[in-house]
């Protein structure tokens, strides 16, 4: 494409709308610092997200391109977009309630490019859509995946091996050939080739076609091709492990081959895709000097003002809520059984990984031939190091080589101090012969409410703050032997049947207690 050489001239309404905006965007960086701070972090520990330092140069780049068609339009302030950054910034305060990074992070990056709409006007807008929508590339979204993708990656591995003549014995993300044991970490999931993909197919389509089916359907290439290109990485890495007797592939060395081996995946693509590329459309420019009358210029103030105003109103509200709801760290009170369930030494050496609970416990009960072990971490003050609800916390991590998780599902109880339905997992421990297997059953009290949701405790969390009732909040967890005699579902619904509700006023006098 040939850029025009000269653009319109720059008038007193761009002069102002530019200032105003560099005013605006260094006042919300202000307000911000915090969550800007925490999301470049993320880029800088993250090899997944490393891609998003070079997001905001290439938006800034990519409006420089259309700095002809955007100064051939004047500036005109929407006010009425100060609706849409209000909502915003209440998502950045609801995320920062509940420390959930990809949301703070979303909506302050909503917010940047709200405000650069409403300063502009929706016209000049147009001609930087794209730019203003690629930098939501920044925001490091997608950790959510990884147990999707590692299980479809573990599914097709698998099945790729066995039409290959391989024997496969599976358990959950871990499973044995002949050759040795294989298992799918985070490493495996794809999330990486991925998120590289996506960002850098979309900028490939934005600038190589003109018709939007052409874009979109490239962007969703750009999606499948890596998830399938990651199956087959997987495959091959455990093939070559096995045919070399594990001397390749075996080691870090296996990350190196899928990294080349999706390099080469995506250049094909490109090629592929730069055959059908479109030249694009020459814009019709027909520059029209605008007035600046009175008007204008003290409705940029005031749309200037509204938007400084709204931005400032998120981390205030959050600074006035989060001191009311500050208290003392909690002492677990204590719970009342019933005097046929006798406290016992735990099952085993298994132990749900919850990183800084306030408070835990950690203990064992048993009735006749029935074993139950009870788990509670419990949560309050919470923040982005210290809170309930993260993909760190789990039953086990995809790192342990002791503990496993086999299976995981979904069951419905009718019980009172119960959900409506709990989060069910089979583990498995090598740390004894026979090897050690649990049933386990999980689920939240979010100050009173009981959910197995994640994304509903973090909405009850949210409301109780906002109502001035702190965050205090707890995973109950019940597990069982599976090799004991009788069902060892039996086993957790008459231990549930009569500790449920005490366990519930346990945790509700420890908030009492505030």
């Amino acid at each position: 494409m040939t850029l025009p050489t000269s653009a319109a001239p720059l008038t007193l309404a761009w002069r102002q709308a530019l200032l105003l905006l560099v005013a605006l965007i260094g006042w919300t960086g202000f307000w911000y610092w915090e969550t800007i701070v925490a999301m470049v972090g993320i880029w800088e520990r993250s090899e997944t997200y490393a891609h998003a330092f070079v997001v905001p140069p290439i938006t800034l780049w990519l409006i420089w391109r259309q700095r002809a068609q955007i100064l051939a339009e004047q500036p005109r302030t929407s006010l009425l977009l100060a609706i849409p950054i209000a909502f915003t910034t209440f998502l950045w305060l609801l995320g920062e309630l509940t420390a959930v990074n990809a949301l703070t992070q979303f909506a302050l990056i909503a917010t940047f490019v709200l405000t650069i709409m409403a300063l502009l006007g929706i016209n000049v807008s147009k001609h930087i859509a794209f730019p203003l929508a690629f930098l939501f590339f920044s925001v490091p979204i997608g950790d959510f995946m990884l147990p999707k993708l590692m299980e479809w990656t573990a599914a097709f591995t698998i099945l790729a091996l066995r039409g290959s003549g391989i024997p496969v014995y599976q358990e959950g993300l871990q499973f044995v050939i002949p050759s040795g044991n294989w298992s799918v970490i985070e490493a495996c999931s794809g999330i990486r080739y991925i998120i590289a993909s996506v960002t850098v197919g979309t900028l490939f389509a934005y600038l190589n076609y003109v018709s939007l089916r052409r874009r979109l359907f490239f962007i969703a290439v750009a999606i499948i091709v890596p998830v399938i290109a990651n199956w087959l990485r997987a495959y091959m890495i455990v093939m070559l492990g096995h045919l070399s007797g594990n001397k390749l592939a075996a080691g870090v060395d296996h990350l190196i081959y899928g990294w080349v081996f999706f390099g080469i995946v995506i250049m094909i693509m490109f090629m592929i895709g730069a055959r059908w590329s479109e030249d694009p459309v020459e814009p019709n420019l027909a520059f029209t000097p605008a007035t600046t009358t009175a008007t204008k210029t003290t409705s940029a103030w005031l749309a200037a003002l509204t938007v400084a105003l709204l931005a400032a109103a998120g981390p205030l509200g959050f600074i006035a809520i989060n001191k009311a709801d500050q208290a003392s760290e909690p002492s677990l009170a204590k719970l009342t059984t019933p005097a046929e369930w006798q406290q016992s030494n735990l099952l085993s050496s298994w132990k749900p990984v919850y990183v800084n609970p306030s408070a835990e416990l950690h203990t064992a009960y048993r009735h006749d031939d029935k074993l139950v072990g009870l788990y509670i971490a419990y949560y309050r003050n919470q923040d982005y190091q210290h809170k309930l609800v993260t993909s760190t916390n789990t039953l086990a991590s995809s790192t342990d080589h002791t503990w496993s998780v086999i299976s995981q599902s979904r069951t419905e109880i009718n019980q009172a101090g119960l959900p409506a339905n709990l989060r069910t997992a089979q583990l498995n421990g090598k740390d004894t012969t026979p090897e050690t297997r649990l049933l386990v059953w999980q689920w939240y009290w979010i100050n009173g409410k009981l959910t197995t949701s994640d994304i509903a405790a973090k909405l009850y969390t949210a409301i109780s703050r906002l109502r001035g009732q702190g965050d205090d909040s707890a995973t109950i967890i019940l597990y069982t032997p599976l090799e004991q005699v009788g069902n060892p579902q039996d086993s957790l619904k008459a231990f549930a049947a009569v500790n449920a509700e005490n366990i519930v006023k346990m945790l509700q006098q420890t908030r009492d207690k505030r």
